[in-house]
């Protein structure tokens, strides 16, 4: 087998059992912390991550696509992608999911804007750890390796949105606060994992080729703590709710199918936008 098929095997493995693995710890431990305080969320957090490094470190992948470089001079503008593009997202969604009286926003009304801006503040806080985590495992690895490997791209981000998700499935099951949970979805959390495989290959597109052009995992890692930060307080803080079938696809949040759409459609823009670069260098 190629060795960076074979390294990428390795992660996907990872990936998919470390989370698993982690709640087996706490099992065989006895576990009485809260479960995202315990010895198997730290396993599950980092085991993608870690297991990417040491590929690199000892398998010989090498750190010459690991993207850890800021990249600043260049690549500046993908930073403002990076910066700009879910509060646009978000507001077409909100303002689309307005119209069809999809959601309401008395929460708005009643709370104040301020304290939004306070409660994005705290989740932001809480992101940015994790999202270290995840952005070095899917984007410092395993976009790069696959873009290695020759991989398509599009079969590329497919891969990772899939890995993405099963990535998530303890997290959701055990690890995360069944009460958090239920106050940030709209649906039961067996349509929300469903809905989840098919935003995640949207998003991965999205945060795909941000990385693939940027050069750099760190325009993603902002990326992915803007939406997380802006998106996640609007339902479990009650800002926003959602109503029908409708309200689930027009949910401005990250979960939104219609948000994902537009993700989806960002991440073919900067697809194509690579193609060309790429056939006039």
């Amino acid at each position: 087998m190629n060795r960076t098929i074979r390294n990428i095997v390795i992660v996907a493995l990872f990936t998919v059992g470390g989370g698993w693995l982690g709640i087996w710890l706490n099992n065989l431990t006895g576990n009485t912390q809260p479960p995202m305080q315990s010895l198997g969320a730290l396993v599950w957090l980092t085991t993608p991550a870690l297991s990417g490094i040491l590929l690199r470190a000892l398998g010989g992948d090498g750190w010459k696509d690991a993207g850890f470089g800021l990249n600043l001079i260049s690549g500046w503008k993908w930073y403002l992608v990076a910066i700009l593009v879910y509060p646009l997202v978000g507001l077409l969604t909100f303002g689309l999911a307005s119209v069809f009286g999809a959601i309401s926003a008395d929460g708005f009304a009643s709370q104040g804007f301020g304290a939004y801006l306070t409660a994005a503040g705290v989740m932001l806080g809480g992101s940015l750890m994790k999202n270290i985590f995840e952005e070095f495992a899917w984007r410092g690895y395993l976009t790069p390796r696959l873009d290695a490997a020759n991989v398509h791209p599009l079969l590329n981000h497919l891969i990772v949105g899939v890995l993405w998700w099963s990535w998530h499935l303890p997290y959701y099951y055990y690890f995360l606060d069944r009460e958090v949970l239920k106050s940030a979805v709209a649906t039961s959390i067996p349509v929300f994992l469903l809905i989840g495989l098919i935003v995640m290959p949207p998003t991965a597109l999205l945060f795909g080729e941000l990385r693939l052009l940027s050069k750099s995992v760190w325009p993603v890692f902002i990326l992915h703590n803007v939406i997380n930060a802006l998106s996640m307080p609007l339902l479990i803080n009650g800002f926003i709710k959602v109503d029908g079938t409708l309200g689930v696809i027009f949910t401005p949040t990250n979960e939104g199918i219609f948000t994902s759409i537009l993700f989806g459609v960002a991440g073919w823009m900067l697809y194509q936008y690579r193609m060309k670069k790429m056939a006039t260098a």
